[in-house]
């Protein structure tokens, strides 16, 4: 069972089912259901606020949260009580994506570079972390989920921050990290066994417009992902290996993402994430040849074997954004899309609906068209063909995924 909405489960529904799976959804949140329909059954969390006797009935034996909100619900003890595996941490492990903080003194704990940061409870109390240390600062929340009250701004001089301070909700603190510029990447690896095996390389780009222009979104309008098992980049040497005791002693099994910023030749930690997400994930899965096997195996705490398709090295993933977006307070009618031609690579719908043969845009983010290939310019190459395909009134994506960020390190 996939628990989560949007592109993100129908990637993860489709891909697990052409892999021979017989996959279950549960829509966690009230949008963006169609695509995981297309794929199977599919149950909105509306009219069953339990998953828990849904996986009983239809016998689940793996369950894949794009979520860490799964470890929040009234459910969530019965579900960890049911015994079926789920591709996802619990307690501490958990609490390396949840808790900015904690993980920021984690890494303290364990020699990794890390922003200087500061937790603050109120607004005078930022006021006078920035008194008492002028930096540029990037605004996060501090307990990860999407339904906190503040998503991320980055500020890139002391004054933006200074300016942001009074406009945000203070109701669950905020969590300021030093600004060290824009020379970003991600990578991606299995914890299992008490192994860290790598997986992939990536690049998003989260500001809203061409050039790296705009705000940073709500979520990325697009990425690289490179087939990185052996970690040629060093992210996962310098900011996951040194983990590893703490992973074997926490029984930590699933994925996990580092995000971070390349400052003065040293990698320094910005995130982690305990789950396989937004669109990078669904590109590395398209390259493993037994992706379901993968994550059971995962899951159930094993160390997996990792059969990679051959000639598929790169993914590029496009987001096609809606009337507004990346300003989510600016909406328009539901709107139709105009297909044009068949896609021959993946699609994943996102805030859409269909209405007899037509489709139509229910929300900012309309699909993500994720294409894979042998190096990075055919991958690109084939997202942009296909991209082309699909529009709607006022709709636009990033033209300039691939051409810059890249390699990892770069700006």
């Amino acid at each position: 069972m996939v628990l989560g909405v949007g592109s993100f489960a129908h990637s993860m529904t489709r891909i697990l089912k052409d892999d021979g799976a017989t996959v279950l959804c549960y829509l966690t949140r009230p949008y963006g259901h169609h695509g995981a329909s297309l794929e199977g059954l599919s149950f909105d969390s509306a009219n069953h606020p339990n998953p828990v006797p849904i996986i009983r009935k239809h016998g689940v034996n793996l369950v894949v949260p794009m979520s860490i909100d799964w470890a929040q619900q009234r459910w969530t003890q019965e579900l960890l009580d049911s015994g079926v595996p789920i591709l996802c941490p619990t307690g501490d492990g958990l609490k390396l994506e949840r808790e900015r903080d904690w993980a920021r003194m984690l890494c303290e704990q364990f020699g990794i570079p890390f922003p200087r940061s500061h937790f603050a409870k109120s607004l005078e109390q930022a006021r006078r972390i920035l008194r008492c240390d002028p930096r540029a600062y990037v605004i996060k929340n501090p307990l990860c989920s999407p339904t906190s009250p503040i998503h991320t701004i980055v500020c890139e001089s002391v004054e933006d921050t200074l300016q942001w301070l009074p406009n945000l909700d203070f109701s669950e603190g905020v969590f300021l990290q030093e600004y060290l510029g824009r020379a970003e990447a991600g990578h991606f690896a299995f914890v299992s066994g008490g192994e860290i095996q790598s997986l992939a390389t990536n690049q998003e780009y989260k500001r809203a417009f061409h050039g790296n222009q705009g705000v940073v979104a709500g979520a990325p309008l697009g990425g690289v992902v490179e087939r990185d098992p052996e970690d040629q980049h060093g992210l996962a040497k310098a900011l996951l290996h040194p983990l590893k005791e703490w992973f074997r002693e926490t029984r930590f099994h699933g994925p996990v993402q580092v995000t971070a910023i390349s400052h003065r030749k040293r990698w320094h930690v910005l995130e982690y994430n305990v789950r396989l997400g937004v669109t990078s994930g669904a590109i590395f899965m398209r390259m493993l040849k037994k992706p379901a096997t993968v994550l059971a195996q995962v899951a159930r705490g094993e160390t997996p074997k990792l059969d990679w398709r051959a000639g598929l090295n790169f993914g590029c993933s496009v987001t096609l954004a809606g009337y507004g977006y990346p300003y989510t307070k600016i909406s328009g009618p539901e709107l139709p899309i105009k297909v044009n031609g068949k896609f021959n690579c993946d699609l994943w719908w996102n805030e859409v609906r269909a209405e007899k043969k037509q489709l139509l845009a229910t929300g900012h983010r309309i699909a993500d068209i994720v294409a894979i290939g042998q190096d990075k310019n055919s991958a690109v190459d084939l997202a942009y063909k296909n991209i082309r395909k699909v529009s709607s009134l006022a709709s636009y994506y990033r033209e300039d995924v691939g051409q810059s960020l890249w390699p990892p390190g770069n700006v």
